[in-house]
């Protein structure tokens, strides 16, 4: 889908000043597009429940729960960060199953699906940041360089945030000739930086696509958007369902625990494998993040019971809430032996088979991790979603406050 010959509002004379990772605002087709979208009202796109974009408690007590000496301490591991060393080599093999996962750093995962190699949420850059000098900074280097890991045939963004979608990265695979799918308005960033409208798939909540055989289904998440200062609320955020000939995956995205989950399940599961967003959680934002456990709760919505395996993602690779660093392994670690889950947790770069005999489930962090002054996290800490009444606050609209957009 393409702007080019629709009529553009008028420019600010500031817009030349807009950085680049700020991407762009939807206009003609596109916008038009989304405005019919049954997730858009009101001039904003709607969670599928009630979600607080603001956070709780005042300015103040959030700095000070960010600034604190010890707490800044542990939300950083306090060595080097083991990352698989031969993950180039072992990607140069088939998988002997039909499905291999290789997480790549905090939600990027290289997908070797029934024949297809898919790549989600790629973040190949520095910081997580719309500048190259500020912002949050790797805490491991990245497993492989991207061209490395060799043709990839769809690239799947949940969603706009910095965390996800990256400037340096999304530019080098445009010169690839991958596709991309997206979700609705996520492409005029994606052409703003020279992907082609021909390699773009963009999709609503429930909208499918098919690449090689293999279908791909934006499904809904329980979370927000946003890139620039001002943020118009129109570009949409998912969670991905994949179903290939054999082999069918999940990616969760960003999102808060929703009641959906159980939907999507229902339509597109079970799955092989899920991959679940478990970290930058925090009581200050409850609605848009899960928790561990809760992370284990929406893998058994999902799956009817604790069938097949999750990958936890979104953690370790960048400090962006104030749990400490090694929590949210821990955490997904307790939870799903207390549930019966088969969890993997693979060092960053090292590719498993989910079908596998084994899967990796070495606490691979704990020697790198400050140890934990109350002890290791227990699987029965009160999800978040207990703590805060599902449903209950304001949509995100004009002047509404949000988290830095990276999450």
């Amino acid at each position: 889908m393409t702007d080019a010959a629709s009529p553009r509002p008028p420019r600010s004379p500031f817009r030349s000043l807009r950085p680049a990772s700020f991407g762009a605002d939807a206009t003609g087709e596109r916008l038009e597009r989304i405005r019919r979208s049954p997730h858009f009202a009101d001039g904003v796109f709607r969670n599928p429940e009630g979600t607080r974009h603001r956070p709780s408690g005042s300015a103040l007590e959030l700095a000070r729960v960010f600034l604190e000496k010890e707490a800044r301490r542990r939300r950083a591991p306090r060595g080097a960060v083991p990352v698989h060393p031969t993950t180039v080599a072992d990607l140069a093999r088939p998988p002997a199953t039909g499905l291999r996962l290789t997480w790549l750093g905090h939600s990027s995962v290289l997908a070797e699906i029934d024949g297809r190699r898919v790549l989600f949420d790629p973040v190949w850059g520095e910081r997580c940041s719309p500048f190259s000098f500020a912002g949050p900074k790797r805490l491991h280097p990245v497993p492989a360089p991207l061209a490395a890991l060799g043709p990839v045939d769809v690239v799947v963004i949940s969603h706009d945030h910095y965390d996800h979608l990256d400037l340096p990265t999304i530019r080098a695979l445009a010169t690839t000739g991958t596709l991309f799918a997206v979700p609705l308005g996520v492409g005029a960033h994606l052409e703003h930086w020279g992907v082609p409208a021909g390699r773009l798939r963009e999709l609503d909540w429930h909208e499918s696509t098919e690449v090689g055989g293999i279908t791909l289904t934006a499904t809904p998440a329980r979370h927000f958007c946003g890139r620039g200062l001002r943020n118009q609320q129109h570009t949409l955020w998912a969670s991905w369902a994949v179903a290939g000939p054999e082999h069918r995956i999940y990616h969760s995205g960003d999102t808060g625990y929703f009641t959906g989950f159980r939907d999507i399940g229902a339509a597109h599961g079970p799955f092989d494998a899920t991959m679940i967003q478990i970290g930058a959680y925090s009581e200050y934002w409850p609605d848009i993040h899960m928790t561990p456990a809760e992370g284990v709760r929406a893998h058994l919505d999902l799956q009817g019971g604790p069938g097949g395996v999750l990958l936890p993602i979104h953690w370790a690779t960048f400090n962006l809430a104030p749990h400490p660093w090694a929590e949210p392994g821990e955490g997904t670690l307790a939870a799903a032996a207390e549930a019966g889950v088969r969890a993997a947790l693979p060092r960053p770069g090292e590719p498993f088979e989910p079908a596998g005999r084994t899967v990796p489930e070495e606490p691979w962090w704990r020697g790198v991790a400050h140890p934990p002054s109350g002890g290791r996290p227990s699987a029965t800490v009160p999800l978040l979603a207990d703590r805060t009444a599902v449903g209950t606050g304001p949509e995100p609209g004009a002047g509404a406050h949000r988290p830095a957009a990276t999450g």
